[in-house]
């Protein structure tokens, strides 16, 4: 294989025969996606993700070839049964239009969603007992499919602080943003991961890990 050819390899490294998304099989598993430059930041002080386009940091998902990596997590991301997000993140995106590919969409805020998230989307609920209850119900809805979380920062660090995040998918990129938000920033306390898989593509790492218990 030439110089070229190896740099356009995607190298596949399995350090966990069994497949991420194995559990038993009438539970969620809790997943957060995110994509993370190496310096740890998930957006810029503006809230975009990086670059001259305000997306460098999701670059890597505008391949085509659905036969690789993205394909792959296309599909997971459209298996969700659920998804879990931050207040913020869920008002910059619109809250999705009201679902995420017709599942629903659970928020933990300690303050009432606005008028539009109120009567709107009905399947969007806002959940104002904690970050526990939030997944309580994200996971009862979800059944035996997994409950995606799409942050923010703040609510990812609440879900590890309380035990309710069961894995940790990133997407590594190959930049230094220098300045923004950290994904994690301040945490309770040392949290250990078990590394489930490792896909390595010239666009990005994809690690993906569990939380140890």
């Amino acid at each position: 294989m030439n110089s070229t050819a190896r740099r356009r390899h995607i190298e596949y490294i399995r350090v966990d025969c069994a497949s991420p998304n194995t559990k038993e099989p009438t539970m969620s598993v809790s997943v957060l996606d995110m994509s993370m430059s190496l310096d740890g930041y998930i957006a810029d002080s503006d809230d975009f993700l990086g670059g001259e386009d305000g997306e460098r940091l999701h670059r890597w998902a505008d391949e085509t070839d659905v036969s690789g990596p993205v394909g792959r997590f296309q599909e997971e991301w459209n298996a969700a049964g659920a998804v879990l997000s931050g207040r913020r993140t869920a008002e910059l995106m619109d809250h999705w239009g009201g679902d995420h590919n017709g599942s629903p969409i659970f928020v933990p805020s300690h303050r009432p969603p606005s008028p539009a998230a109120r009567w709107g989307y009905p399947l969007v609920t806002y959940v104002r007992d904690g970050i526990e209850s939030a997944m309580a119900q994200a996971k009862a809805a979800a059944g035996q499919r997994d409950v995606q979380i799409r942050g923010g920062a703040y609510t990812v660090r609440e879900a590890l602080a309380a035990g309710v995040l069961d894995e940790v998918q990133i997407h590594l990129i190959p930049v230094l943003l220098g300045r923004g938000h950290r994904l994690f920033d301040v945490l309770p306390s040392e949290i250990e991961l078990e590394v489930v898989e490792v896909i390595n593509t010239p666009a990005a790492t994809h690690i993906r890990y569990r939380v140890r218990r």
